[in-house]
């Protein structure tokens, strides 16, 4: 079951004030996660005792069990303070509440501290072979943000039908079973560390391996396979913890560039103040309400994957086609908005030593990821509008 408003409000309060207390030094250990390619050891012990990885934990484990609309504030938050760590931070997030999808076994292992991190992806680039009580995996994985610091790792990987076939499978491994590369070197979230990762010839035991049902969250021998309130639809939600980064990047850019703003000559001009120049009022609010559009939008969403969810019922496909639409569209306004501050930022702002630029190269990196490109995510969006399939199974 999950807690009552009330309690749910608590909760996120605490892990607000938390963050609220830790984002100076998240905000300082942002350069050296850049230059390190890794968020630092600090940031991440700063987070666990904020209490960050317990939050899509389920309460029987410890866990506090926040919605996704609670898991969105928090990610919001940490992404205003550190792009990278707050890409991190969405990862190993949804990566556990994935985990409450697998069976009670899988569940009793992963969440045994109440407080975990977990890695992974969906891209099926291993294999699964069946063996006795189980499976051996074989694979490589690329873009495996987070896993440099996770206790576990989701594995997507294909094993053969007995008609010939091929089905996908997701496996959970204990990080000792992964080896990790280095080979994450970006011009944009850079700090994510998100290297390639490999597993050899690994046991994975079968409570630790889920199939296709896990997309629309109908996997079954769990306890909450028919408690409502948390069996969100898979990529939905996967997509509803992504966004609040760009959301929280493009406000980490509005305040950068107001904090620098007073007093600041328009060079080679009379203008001895920008702040008194009538086109930096316009473009400012501009980018302004962009960001604020986006928080309207995201709410919408989160309200139709919550009210679906707390009726018990599946969401449509013209509601899930929404939900990526709608989330491709703030990454593209988000991003617009930090571009129509930097337009009007002066030329120090690409020093490195300026925050600004760094939440820029941030959300422009960010922008070009597979499931959340604009470009993909509103045609599918605008194919099952006009009653087209969406051309896509992940919605």
């Amino acid at each position: 079951m999950t807690a009552s408003l009330e309690e749910s409000q608590s909760k996120l309060s605490a892990v607000l004030d938390a963050i609220g207390k830790i984002s100076p030094k998240l905000r300082q250990n942002s350069a050296t996660a850049e230059s390190e390619r890794w968020i630092p050891k600090e940031s991440i012990e700063l987070l666990e005792d904020a209490g960050v990885f317990r939050v899509a934990v389920p309460e029987r484990f410890g866990g506090l069990d926040l919605s996704a609309a609670d898991q969105a504030e928090v990610l919001t938050e940490i992404a205003r303070s550190c792009g990278s760590t707050g890409w991190v931070a969405s990862v190993w997030m949804s990566s556990a509440w994935i985990v409450s999808l697998y069976p009670d076994k899988a569940q009793e292992e992963i969440f045994a501290n109440g407080s975990v991190r977990v890695s992974g992806g969906f891209t099926p680039t291993g294999t699964l072979t069946p063996t006795d009580g189980g499976y051996v995996l074989n694979g490589t994985w690329r873009f495996n943000t987070g896993v440099r610091g996770a206790e576990w790792n989701i594995c997507a990987a294909m094993v053969e039908t007995p008609d010939g076939g091929h089905e996908e499978l997701f496996a959970i491994v204990p990080i000792s079973d992964v080896s990790v590369a280095d080979d994450w070197d970006t011009f944009g979230a850079a700090g994510t560390g998100s290297v390639t990762s490999t597993v050899k010839d690994v046991f994975v035991p079968a409570h630790r391996v889920v199939d296709g049902r896990v997309y629309d969250a109908s996997t079954g021998d769990r306890w909450n396979e028919n408690v409502n309130g948390r069996n969100y639809n898979l990529t939905s939600y996967i997509l509803a913890t992504c966004a609040p980064v760009y959301i929280g990047l493009a406000k980490a850019a509005l305040d950068l560039f107001v904090e620098r703003l007073p007093g600041k000559k328009i060079t080679y001009t009379e203008w001895t103040d920008q702040s008194r120049h009538p086109h930096t009022w316009v473009q400012l609010a501009t980018a302004a309400n962009k960001i604020a559009a986006c928080e309207a939008l995201q709410r919408t969403w989160l309200e139709s994957m919550q009210g679906a969810e707390d009726a018990g019922e599946k969401m449509t496909v013209e509601a899930k086609a929404a939900v990526r639409g709608q989330v491709g569209y703030v990454v593209q306004t988000t991003k617009e908005a930090v571009e129509t501050l930097y337009n009007i930022s002066s030329a120090s702002t690409i020093a490195r030593s300026n925050a600004f630029q760094r939440a820029y190269r941030d959300i422009v990196a960010l922008s070009l990821h597979g499931l959340l490109t604009p470009v993909s995510s509103l045609e599918a969006h605008g194919r099952v509008l006009l009653g087209l399939e969406p051309g896509t199974d992940y919605i």
